[in-house]
């Protein structure tokens, strides 16, 4: 059913490092302690492991313990729960997000540009498609962290979604570009655009400060938050987005492009 609003529940935590239990146990408190409605709940990059390489140890297939642990918290909360982990399929691995809906449907996109500067283009498949989900009339673009990095990817052509979200294991030393890249998308995309990010320490020593983001189809900050763990709930509204593609076009006059894999 359509609607003008939609509560995204962004959840900023401290991921254990290669410890599926732990980490689950504590995304349950933090989805239990949500006082909001709970239409949509947001987990960082492979939030049950953290960003590791180590894929035939952690891998699991879609019909493993935490795809039923996702589907279970979705339907006991009545709620869409998103977030990625380490996938095996056909003996190849993916960093694939999941757009779990509380019926137990499930979409899914394998991210498309793997961080080669942390070799995961080693350990990992690429995708090829885009997901656009769809929640209460709200169109949701879901894209998975260095994919920020490349914007002809995210290019909102013909005004295709009202929300642009990113989860991500993005560290501190380039929290800059995080920042700065979220909020070019949102303006160059009019639309809102959602950045969530892990915090802590990993296994690897690299420090992740979050700053998980919200910004307005202007690129206006609507909230953030850095180096702590947060679960924050933000109210979209669908007709600030339609009313400022109607106001500013700007979007009809992109250029036209076919990606060619």
């Amino acid at each position: 059913m359509a609607s003008n609003t939609l509560n995204i529940s962004l959840i900023q935590a401290d991921i254990v490092w290669e410890d599926k239990a732990a980490n689950l146990a504590q995304y349950e408190q933090y989805i239990n302690g949500i006082t909001e409605k709970k239409e949509v709940v947001v987990l960082p990059e492979m939030f049950s492991t953290g960003f590791s390489m180590n894929t035939t140890a952690l891998a699991e297939t879609m019909d493993g313990a935490t795809v039923q642990w996702m589907k279970n918290i979705a339907a006991t909360n009545r709620c869409i729960l998103t977030g990625s982990l380490i996938i095996e399929e056909e003996g190849k691995y993916y960093n694939r997000l999941l757009w779990v809906q509380p019926d137990g449907t499930v979409g899914q996109y394998d991210k498309r540009h793997l961080f080669a500067y942390g070799d995961e283009d080693k350990h990992y498949s690429a995708g090829t498609k885009r997901l656009i989900a769809s929640v209460k009339g709200f169109r949701v673009c879901l894209m998975i962290c260095y994919d920020l990095r490349f914007p002809v990817w995210a290019r909102n052509v013909g005004n295709e979604y009202d929300a642009l979200l990113f989860i991500a294991n993005w560290p501190q030393r380039r929290s800059l570009a995080w920042k700065t890249l979220l909020q070019a998308r949102a303006i160059e995309n009019m639309c809102y655009t959602i950045g969530v990010n892990r915090v802590g320490e990993d296994g690897k020593g690299l420090v992740y400060s979050g700053d998980s983001s919200v910004f307005g189809p202007l690129g206006e900050v609507i909230w953030q938050e850095s180096n702590k763990p947060v679960v924050h709930t933000v109210t979209l509204q669908k007709d600030y987005v339609t009313q400022t593609w109607e106001q500013f076009p700007f979007l009809h006059d992109a250029d036209k492009f076919i990606i060619l894999d």
